[in-house]
């Protein structure tokens, strides 16, 4: 099949330098940092092949021209010219890559309409005999041209379509267009395109028609007033990714911050209770020193009345004549030396109950030091805990002010993006009401025959075998299975559909179908471009952690064997990447290292332009 080819970019203008890409045949890899004008090649080369629009940036301030060149099905070369904010574009049978100042060989309107008799859709569809071919646009049969934009989104993936929700077959996913884009896919993967039905309503239909347009045209007129901005549905769209995005960002810190606030709570609790087990323990010290020092005070009182005693015992021996004050004995029935004796008996048991007192004091007051030295110990810690807890609650203090404010910024926009989702809501009934009021004015009249509105089983099988060999081919891991889903035109993986996956895993399966999609058309020689741009294929993607960490690493897996996927696919390949590719495709393709600031190139324009 005869498919074209992308030979170069380049932005001139008088007295500036050219900016500009060389495309290689096979595959071309641009790289480097951010705002180097990377994502802004890709939408050009969607604005030269038909694009409505084209936001131009700061650095491209003096370029006049924007230049494409194409090398056509049958080898001659083709440069098209269009100036910013332009509908028109030149065109020149020769390879030009500088500003281009004579007469072009045609001029042919770059947006393409069902009015267009002399578009650039017509002309390349017409190289890549592909401008008679139909496909249909409703549920009823009728058909339009296929046009070229039908077939740049399926080969050409911006980065916002690359991680969006949006399913790779649709290009707006606007009911009134659902059915011509996956009329598209079919023709691609079938090369058969669709016939054309007369689906005229007859007289009496046509009356009935009346009242119902009527009847919608009110109905949309009712809706209309219900919305509040003027922003059309693709602008809200990006709105939504935006606020979806800032969420995000928001919702990070603010797991941060409650993460933190959680552990100084459980860490405050845990000083409350150490503080609680201190002050447990110093009541049951203090307890103790009372007793043992009243402990300690009886004991040497004791001591202080033995040892009156011993010394009062002695004098009353020796000076006492009569009756013995130790035993009552009167003086007749005494011995001699009765006192002496005596008095030494009451000295030998007073020194005995001494001894066995001051035992029972030396045995205390180690007990009484240790309780004392403990008491100053647990002091000292309480005060200690008790600060720990006064600088806790400042800390949480903080952390609740701070997740506070967090949380006030979150609302914002979750109240936000609900009044964007109304509106897109209000957006998606318009658009419905307005499909119904098509289908009455002519294009809905029910076909008398069955038309064929699916891909045959058999094909789809056999996409769908492509699909997973380029995802185990890249080594993805959790998207076994991996199926296009024709009734829901959405991509399958792993028991999961592609819009519920993260954004890596949406940019990773939207790489797989767009490069699936080429190489299963090429090696079938059924209907495609020829090549494919993918703007940040696999840059979001990380390999999934086991704890589910936030923000990991990206690893070199999936990326490495990406690439060496892509040195071996059928067409031509332009991939756009943050980070450096591998080593052998540093040295087999044509590759552009854009380093914003010093080295060899610093982006797509030249640092100097004048």
């Amino acid at each position: 099949m005869t498919e074209l080819q992308l030979t170069h970019l380049t932005y001139a203008g008088p007295n500036v330098i050219p900016a500009q890409i060389i495309f290689d045949p096979e595959l071309t890899v641009i790289y480097g940092t951010s705002d180097t004008g990377k994502t802004f090649i890709v939408k050009s080369i969607e604005y030269m092949l038909g694009g409505t629009n084209l936001t131009m940036v700061p650095e491209a301030d003096g370029y006049t021209q924007i230049l494409l060149g194409l090398l056509m099905p049958d080898g001659t070369p083709l440069t098209l010219v269009r100036a910013p904010d332009s509908n028109s574009i030149h065109l020149y049978h020769e390879d030009l890559r500088d500003q281009v100042i004579r007469t072009p060989d045609a001029t042919v309107t770059a947006v393409h309409n069902a009015r267009s008799k002399n578009s650039l859709s017509i002309h390349l569809l017409r190289a890549l005999g592909l401008d008679e071919i139909l496909i249909r646009k409703n549920e009823a049969g009728g058909t339009r041209p296929l046009a070229l934009t039908d077939l740049v989104h399926l080969s050409l993936v911006t980065e916002n379509r690359m991680v969006g929700e949006l399913p790779p077959a649709l290009r707006t996913g606007a009911p009134a267009t659902r059915t011509a884009e996956l009329s598209v896919l079919r023709f691609l993967v079938t090369g058969v395109g669709d016939p054309a039905v007369d689906t005229s309503p007859n007289a009496g239909q046509r009356r009935v028609h009346k009242g119902q347009i009527q009847l919608l045209d009110q109905l949309v007129t009712d809706l209309w007033s219900k919305l509040t901005t003027a922003e059309n549905d693709r602008q809200l769209r990006d709105r939504l990714v935006r606020i979806r995005g800032a969420l995000e960002d928001q919702s990070g810190p603010l797991r941060q911050v409650s993460e933190s606030h959680r552990e100084a709570v459980d860490s405050r609790m845990e000083t409350s209770r150490q503080l609680a087990s201190l002050d447990e323990r110093l009541t049951e010290v203090s307890d103790l020193l009372s007793r043992f020092r009243l402990l300690e005070a009886q004991y040497r009182s004791d001591l202080e009345r033995l040892a009156m005693v011993n010394e009062a015992g002695s004098i009353l021996g020796y000076f006492k004549v009569g009756t013995c004050v130790f035993c009552g004995a009167e003086r007749e029935h005494q011995q001699p030396n009765h006192g002496s004796e005596e008095t030494t008996q009451l000295h030998a048991a007073v020194e005995a109950e001494a001894a066995k007192t001051s035992a029972l004091l030396a045995d205390l007051l180690p007990t009484i030091a240790d309780l004392d030295g403990e008491q100053i110990s647990l002091v000292h810690r309480r005060v200690e805990a008790q600060s720990a807890i006064d600088l806790w609650d400042q800390t949480i203090a903080e952390l609740e002010g701070g997740i506070a404010r967090l949380r006030s910024d979150v609302e914002e926009l979750v109240e936000e993006r609900s009044a964007v989702e109304r509106e897109l809501e209000l957006h998606e009934r318009i658009t419905e009401l307005e499909e119904k009021r098509s289908r009455l004015v002519g294009e809905g009249s029910v076909s008398s025959t069955r038309l064929t509105q699916h891909i045959p089983t058999s094909i789809l099988g056999d996409f769908d075998s492509v699909l997973q060999q380029t995802l185990n081919a890249w080594q993805v891991p959790g998207v076994d299975h991996a199926e296009y889903d024709q009734y829901y035109a959405e991509i399958r993986a792993g028991g999961r559909t592609r819009a519920g996956r993260g954004k890596g895993v949406r940019s990773v399966l939207h790489s797989a179908f767009t490069t699936a999609l080429a190489r299963f058309c090429m090696d079938r020689d059924l209907p495609h471009l020829g090549f494919v741009v993918l703007d940040s294929p696999v840059v979001t993607y990380r390999d999934p952690e086991p704890d589910e960490v936030p923000d990991v690493e990206l690893t070199s897996t999936v990326v490495d064997r990406f690439y060496k996927d892509m040195l071996s696919f059928p067409g031509q390949a332009i991939v756009i990447e943050n980070g450096d590719p591998p080593t052998k495709v540093l040295s087999e393709a044509t590759t552009y290292h854009f380093t914003g600031a010093g080295g060899r190139r610093a982006g797509f324009f030249p640092v100097a332009l004048h």
